[in-house]
């Protein structure tokens, strides 16, 4: 603690660098140039969530506290209404934190500006989440798959931020890396924001496996920086279902959460 404190110290009178995200000086060592109250912001998704999707479930009215007797397990949450008409291909998703500002800025800086240990800030963040997933018995995967970018867009920015999540997050787990499994072979539209339908339009049929590659009864552990509308996820999911494998299970850093939600 005593150590910590003066490396602190040092680090805020030699390398008085400012957060990337709020440009406040950095008053730790830490190994990711984000402040303590940026990190503090981020916004951790809770466990009352859609069982298939993963989609926060809005809070019911409050309840009268039940007399003191053995505790009741805490009851199951319903499926969201595009899960009970079974609208994606993949079995289940869960997402580490809500899409707020400073962490739209985080993701953003490791997307573009290649700040690579924020990959492995995030991967923590999912195998912490995966572990405690595993308890409930339903996720146990085979290998860790990354959603690919179009071979276009990866050779204009010179990496897929998405490898920088998956590759320290399968390491963790102790789990097999293949990003080769998975091709886009569709590229994105070029305007930035997209309706709901043009989403979805634009993943249909956009990946694919590579030819000659198994996946046959595997179960894929599918990763991506963020979820929007699910798309993106049932588009690979569909994919790897076709090829052969058993089971999908998706894990994202950041989920956009509609704003009537989240109010």
């Amino acid at each position: 603690m005593i150590l910590q404190a003066a490396l602190d110290a040092l680090a805020s009178v030699l390398l008085a660098a400012p957060c990337r995200i709020c440009d406040a000086p950095l008053l730790t060592a830490g190994r990711i140039p984000i402040c303590e109250s940026c990190l503090a912001s981020f916004a951790p998704i809770g466990d009352s969530v859609c069982p298939c999707c993963g989609r926060p479930q809005p809070a019911g009215p409050a309840q009268a506290a039940p007399p003191p007797t053995a505790p009741a397990p805490p009851p199951t949450p319903p499926l969201c209404r595009l899960c009970r008409a079974k609208t994606f291909a993949f079995a289940r998703a869960r997402n580490w934190a809500a899409y707020n500002p400073t962490l739209t800025s985080a993701i953003m800086l490791l997307k573009y500006e290649k700040v690579s240990r924020l990959g492995d800030y995030f991967a923590a963040r999912l195998a912490a989440l995966y572990t405690r997933l595993q308890q409930s018995g339903d996720w146990r995967a085979d290998v860790v798959v990354p959603v690919p970018l179009h071979a276009d867009r990866r050779r204009e920015r010179g990496y897929n931020q998405v490898d920088m999540i998956a590759r320290p997050l399968a390491k963790r787990l102790g789990l097999p890396f293949r990003p080769y499994l998975l091709a886009r072979t569709k590229s994105r539209p070029a305007r930035l924001v997209l309706s709901r339908t043009e989403h979805w339009e634009s993943v249909r049929g956009a990946y694919t496996t590579r030819e000659g590659l198994r996946v046959d009864k595997r179960r894929i552990l599918l990763v991506d920086d963020v979820m929007t509308t699910g798309a993106t996820l049932d588009a690979c999911s569909r994919a790897l279902r076709h090829a052969g494998a058993a089971e999908i299970m998706a894990l994202t850093v950041a989920r956009v959460i509609p704003k009537w939600l989240a109010d």
